[in-house]
Protein backbone atom coordinates (compact mmCIF):
# COMPACT_ATOMS: atom_id res chain seq x y z
CA UNK A 1 0.00 0.00 0.00
CA UNK A 2 1.70 3.47 -0.80
CA UNK A 3 2.24 5.75 1.88
CA UNK A 4 0.26 8.30 2.71
CA UNK A 5 2.31 11.64 1.82
CA UNK A 6 2.05 14.36 4.53
CA UNK A 7 3.46 18.04 4.02
CA UNK A 8 3.59 19.97 7.67
CA UNK A 9 3.26 23.59 7.55
CA UNK A 10 3.49 25.47 11.13
CA UNK A 11 5.80 28.53 11.42
CA UNK A 12 7.42 27.52 14.83
CA UNK A 13 10.47 24.85 13.30
CA UNK A 14 10.54 22.98 16.49
CA UNK A 15 6.94 21.67 16.33
CA UNK A 16 7.69 21.09 12.50
CA UNK A 17 10.57 18.70 14.21
CA UNK A 18 8.41 17.02 16.48
CA UNK A 19 5.73 16.21 13.79
CA UNK A 20 8.32 14.71 11.32
CA UNK A 21 9.90 12.71 14.06
CA UNK A 22 6.18 11.79 15.52
CA UNK A 23 4.81 10.55 11.49
CA UNK A 24 8.34 8.89 10.28
CA UNK A 25 8.13 6.27 13.04
CA UNK A 26 4.81 5.26 10.82
CA UNK A 27 5.36 2.68 8.26
CA UNK A 28 1.91 4.48 6.27
CA UNK A 29 3.33 7.76 6.01
CA UNK A 30 5.76 9.99 4.63
CA UNK A 31 6.86 13.55 5.18
CA UNK A 32 7.01 15.30 2.07
CA UNK A 33 7.81 18.44 3.00
CA UNK A 34 8.16 20.92 5.42
CA UNK A 35 6.57 24.66 5.03
CA UNK A 36 7.13 27.71 7.51
CA UNK A 37 4.38 30.15 6.00
CA UNK A 38 1.21 29.72 4.31
CA UNK A 39 2.85 31.47 0.81
CA UNK A 40 5.45 28.46 1.20
CA UNK A 41 2.67 25.62 2.03
CA UNK A 42 0.59 26.87 -1.14
CA UNK A 43 3.82 26.84 -3.37
CA UNK A 44 4.77 23.06 -2.11
CA UNK A 45 1.41 21.63 -2.40
CA UNK A 46 1.11 22.22 -5.91
CA UNK A 47 4.46 20.70 -6.84
CA UNK A 48 4.87 18.04 -4.18
CA UNK A 49 0.79 17.02 -4.54
CA UNK A 50 0.48 16.04 -0.90
CA UNK A 51 -2.37 13.18 0.37
CA UNK A 52 -2.52 15.33 3.81
CA UNK A 53 -1.39 19.06 4.37
CA UNK A 54 -1.05 19.33 8.40
CA UNK A 55 -1.21 23.03 8.89
CA UNK A 56 -1.51 25.76 11.52
CA UNK A 57 -4.18 28.27 11.04
CA UNK A 58 -1.07 31.47 12.15
CA UNK A 59 1.35 32.19 9.54
CA UNK A 60 2.91 34.23 8.35
CA UNK A 61 1.99 35.63 4.71
CA UNK A 62 -1.00 33.58 4.48
CA UNK A 63 -3.35 32.52 7.13
CA UNK A 64 -4.25 29.12 7.37
CA UNK A 65 -7.68 29.82 5.97
CA UNK A 66 -6.35 31.80 2.79
CA UNK A 67 -3.62 29.03 2.47
CA UNK A 68 -6.26 26.42 2.50
CA UNK A 69 -8.85 27.71 -0.11
CA UNK A 70 -5.71 28.21 -2.53
CA UNK A 71 -4.84 24.66 -1.74
CA UNK A 72 -8.11 22.80 -2.04
CA UNK A 73 -8.24 25.46 -5.57
CA UNK A 74 -4.66 23.84 -6.85
CA UNK A 75 -4.75 20.27 -5.71
CA UNK A 76 -8.45 19.41 -4.87
CA UNK A 77 -7.10 16.03 -3.25
CA UNK A 78 -5.08 16.76 -1.47
CA UNK A 79 -7.17 17.30 2.19
CA UNK A 80 -6.23 19.92 4.40
CA UNK A 81 -5.86 19.22 8.51
CA UNK A 82 -5.90 22.16 10.60
CA UNK A 83 -3.52 21.69 14.05
CA UNK A 84 -4.33 24.63 15.54
CA UNK A 85 -3.93 26.29 19.44
CA UNK A 86 -7.84 27.90 18.85
CA UNK A 87 -11.00 26.48 19.49
CA UNK A 88 -13.28 29.15 18.47
CA UNK A 89 -16.09 28.14 16.64
CA UNK A 90 -15.46 31.29 14.23
CA UNK A 91 -12.16 29.98 13.19
CA UNK A 92 -13.17 26.45 12.45
CA UNK A 93 -15.85 27.88 10.53
CA UNK A 94 -13.88 29.73 8.18
CA UNK A 95 -11.54 26.60 8.15
CA UNK A 96 -14.09 24.39 7.02
CA UNK A 97 -15.72 27.04 4.22
CA UNK A 98 -11.97 27.07 3.06
CA UNK A 99 -12.20 23.02 2.49
CA UNK A 100 -10.24 21.58 4.88
CA UNK A 101 -11.29 18.08 5.98
CA UNK A 102 -10.84 18.88 9.55
CA UNK A 103 -9.08 20.66 12.67
CA UNK A 104 -6.93 19.38 16.07
CA UNK A 105 -6.53 21.26 19.02
CA UNK A 106 -2.15 20.99 19.07
CA UNK A 107 -3.40 19.76 22.59
CA UNK A 108 -3.77 16.20 20.96
CA UNK A 109 -2.41 13.19 21.72
CA UNK A 110 0.12 12.24 19.07
CA UNK A 111 -2.15 9.06 18.60
CA UNK A 112 -5.27 11.29 17.88
CA UNK A 113 -3.15 13.29 15.39
CA UNK A 114 -1.86 10.03 13.45
CA UNK A 115 -5.52 8.64 13.49
CA UNK A 116 -6.53 11.85 12.20
CA UNK A 117 -4.37 11.89 9.39
CA UNK A 118 -5.30 8.28 8.58
CA UNK A 119 -8.96 9.31 9.01
CA UNK A 120 -9.40 12.55 6.26
CA UNK A 121 -7.04 10.45 4.37
CA UNK A 122 -9.66 7.42 3.71
CA UNK A 123 -12.46 10.44 3.07
CA UNK A 124 -13.73 10.77 6.76
CA UNK A 125 -14.12 14.28 9.05
CA UNK A 126 -12.60 15.19 11.86
CA UNK A 127 -14.46 17.91 13.66
CA UNK A 128 -17.72 17.72 15.78
CA UNK A 129 -21.39 17.48 15.20
CA UNK A 130 -21.75 21.34 16.67
CA UNK A 131 -19.42 22.66 14.03
CA UNK A 132 -21.03 21.36 11.46
CA UNK A 133 -24.47 22.26 11.98
CA UNK A 134 -23.18 25.72 12.70
CA UNK A 135 -21.60 25.32 9.21
CA UNK A 136 -24.49 24.18 8.02
CA UNK A 137 -26.91 27.00 9.03
CA UNK A 138 -24.21 29.43 7.15
CA UNK A 139 -24.90 28.06 4.49
CA UNK A 140 -28.91 28.45 4.59
CA UNK A 141 -28.66 31.79 5.38
CA UNK A 142 -25.72 31.94 2.39
CA UNK A 143 -27.97 30.28 0.05
CA UNK A 144 -31.08 32.11 0.89
CA UNK A 145 -29.33 35.57 0.39
CA UNK A 146 -28.17 34.76 -2.84
CA UNK A 147 -31.28 32.66 -4.17
CA UNK A 148 -28.95 29.84 -4.97
CA UNK A 149 -30.98 27.08 -7.26
CA UNK A 150 -30.45 23.57 -6.32
CA UNK A 151 -28.43 21.29 -9.15
CA UNK A 152 -28.90 18.02 -7.86
CA UNK A 153 -25.84 15.30 -8.25
CA UNK A 154 -27.73 11.97 -9.17
CA UNK A 155 -27.12 10.04 -5.36
CA UNK A 156 -28.68 6.81 -4.98
CA UNK A 157 -31.40 5.87 -2.11
CA UNK A 158 -28.24 4.02 -0.29
CA UNK A 159 -25.95 6.75 -1.15
CA UNK A 160 -27.77 9.64 0.82
CA UNK A 161 -28.46 6.79 3.46
CA UNK A 162 -24.69 7.09 3.74
CA UNK A 163 -24.73 10.66 3.54
CA UNK A 164 -26.85 11.55 6.46
CA UNK A 165 -25.35 8.97 8.85
CA UNK A 166 -21.92 10.86 7.53
CA UNK A 167 -23.51 14.07 8.14
CA UNK A 168 -24.72 12.51 12.11
CA UNK A 169 -20.96 12.02 12.72
CA UNK A 170 -20.81 8.49 11.84
CA UNK A 171 -17.38 6.20 11.11
CA UNK A 172 -17.06 4.12 8.34
CA UNK A 173 -17.37 1.34 10.82
CA UNK A 174 -20.50 2.52 12.51
CA UNK A 175 -22.16 3.37 8.99
CA UNK A 176 -21.47 0.03 8.05
CA UNK A 177 -22.75 -1.47 11.53
CA UNK A 178 -25.65 0.03 11.53
CA UNK A 179 -26.75 -0.71 7.30
CA UNK A 180 -25.38 -4.27 7.69
CA UNK A 181 -22.85 -3.53 5.08
CA UNK A 182 -18.98 -4.51 5.17
CA UNK A 183 -16.71 -2.03 5.22
CA UNK A 184 -15.47 -2.35 1.62
CA UNK A 185 -19.26 -1.53 0.42
CA UNK A 186 -19.43 1.82 2.48
CA UNK A 187 -16.23 2.79 1.71
CA UNK A 188 -17.41 2.32 -2.50
CA UNK A 189 -20.34 4.62 -1.67
CA UNK A 190 -18.33 7.14 -0.40
CA UNK A 191 -16.52 7.24 -2.94
CA UNK A 192 -19.37 7.07 -5.45
CA UNK A 193 -20.99 10.39 -3.57
CA UNK A 194 -17.45 12.31 -3.62
CA UNK A 195 -16.98 11.46 -7.25
CA UNK A 196 -20.90 12.35 -8.12
CA UNK A 197 -20.38 15.84 -6.19
CA UNK A 198 -17.46 16.39 -7.56
CA UNK A 199 -15.52 16.93 -3.87
CA UNK A 200 -12.38 15.10 -2.21
CA UNK A 201 -14.06 14.69 1.70
CA UNK A 202 -16.66 14.55 3.75
CA UNK A 203 -17.51 17.72 4.97
CA UNK A 204 -17.55 19.55 1.05
CA UNK A 205 -19.93 16.17 0.68
CA UNK A 206 -21.93 17.07 3.66
CA UNK A 207 -22.32 20.77 2.83
CA UNK A 208 -23.10 19.86 -1.58
CA UNK A 209 -25.44 17.69 0.38
CA UNK A 210 -27.36 20.27 2.38
CA UNK A 211 -27.50 22.60 -0.75
CA UNK A 212 -28.84 19.66 -2.63
CA UNK A 213 -31.13 19.25 -0.54
CA UNK A 214 -30.09 15.05 0.19
CA UNK A 215 -29.16 16.56 4.42
CA UNK A 216 -31.14 18.51 6.14
CA UNK A 217 -30.32 20.31 9.69
CA UNK A 218 -32.05 17.77 11.63
CA UNK A 219 -29.73 15.02 10.45
CA UNK A 220 -26.94 16.84 12.13
CA UNK A 221 -27.07 16.39 16.23
CA UNK A 222 -27.64 19.99 17.83
CA UNK A 223 -24.56 18.99 21.01
CA UNK A 224 -21.13 18.79 20.72
CA UNK A 225 -20.38 15.06 19.96
CA UNK A 226 -17.24 14.34 18.70
CA UNK A 227 -17.09 12.26 15.64
CA UNK A 228 -16.26 8.34 16.14
CA UNK A 229 -12.59 8.38 14.70
CA UNK A 230 -12.73 4.59 14.82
Amino acid sequence: MAKIKVLIADDHAVLREGMRQLLEHEKDMEVVGEANDGEEAVTMAAELKPDVALMDIVMPKLSGVEATKLIKKQSPATCVLILTAYSDIRYILGLLEAGASGYLLKSARSDEIVGAIRAVRTGESVLDALATRKLLERVVSLAKEAGEDKTRAQLSPREIEVLRLAARGMSNQNIAEKLGLSMRTVKAHLSNIFNKMRCSCRTEAIVKGFREGYVSLEDVPQGIEHFDKK
